[in-house]
């Protein structure tokens, strides 16, 4: 196996357990605070590897996943470090990215699907495609507020994390099936390698409801061990 794809893999095997440590944690703990720091580092390093090998081995679609999960992360990371009811030119440079991504991800998708060389159909393509747009409607709304606070700002979190940990997730799960057994490639089997990205997607309705119908949030970002910018 060559070298670039050893690093890959390794920080990404980092990324999944030091992410379901975050998620198991208490939050606001010392572990969930070194757990979430380490899978941030952790998936931004495989997302970076990931998109430079998606690039130079002409793979349009993987580049364009690392680089979008590089702007969840990143803006799920500035939302509670950022102090509440601000915005710089961080948040003004992440709008622009999520329309250039957006509208990246859904004209290579179409043109694949109309060469008939689209994976599964352009379906995460265009997933891709919709998460992000919905991302940039996101931040412009922030922009034109002056930026979030409270329930908003830890949401704002909240589900760009998850959504860049399902990312990774979905990339080993069902992603490489060429390192499971043949047997696991069957049918049956194989909808079992579903079930760690939709516990993912799971976990973030949990907590994206508790904060919103509880006082999970009156701690502000302190809750999640994350100071202010």
């Amino acid at each position: 196996m060559a070298p670039e794809l050893i690093f890959h893999g390794g920080v990404g095997a980092v990324g999944l357990v030091s992410g379901a440590t975050a998620l198991a944690a208490r939050k606001g703990g010392r572990t969930h605070r070194a757990a979430g720091t380490l899978f941030f580092i952790a998936m931004l390093t495989t997302a970076a590897s990931g998109a430079t090998m998606g690039a130079l081995k002409g793979e349009p679609l993987n580049a364009i996943a690392g680089v979008l999960t590089i702007y969840l992360l990143a803006t799920a990371w500035m939302a509670v470090r950022r102090r509440g009811g601000a915005i710089g030119w961080f948040e003004w440079g992440a709008f622009l990215f999520a329309v250039a991504g957006a509208s990246g991800a859904y004209l290579y998708t179409a043109a694949s699907v109309r060469d008939g060389a689209a994976f599964m159909g352009g379906v995460p393509g265009y997933g891709f495609a919709i998460v992000v747009g919905l991302a940039a409607a996101l931040d412009l709304s922030v922009l034109l507020r002056r930026g979030v606070a409270g329930k908003q700002r830890l949401m704002r979190h909240l589900w760009r994390m998850h959504a860049g940990f399902f990312v990774a997730v979905g990339s080993f799960f069902p992603g490489q099936l060429q390192f499971f057994p043949e047997f696991v490639r069957e049918i049956r089997p194989l909808i079992l390698l579903f079930i760690p990205p939709f516990a993912v997607l799971g976990s973030m309705l949990f907590w994206l409801a508790r904060v919103q119908f509880t006082r999970a949030a009156s701690s502000g970002a302190s809750g999640l061990g994350m100071g202010e910018a």
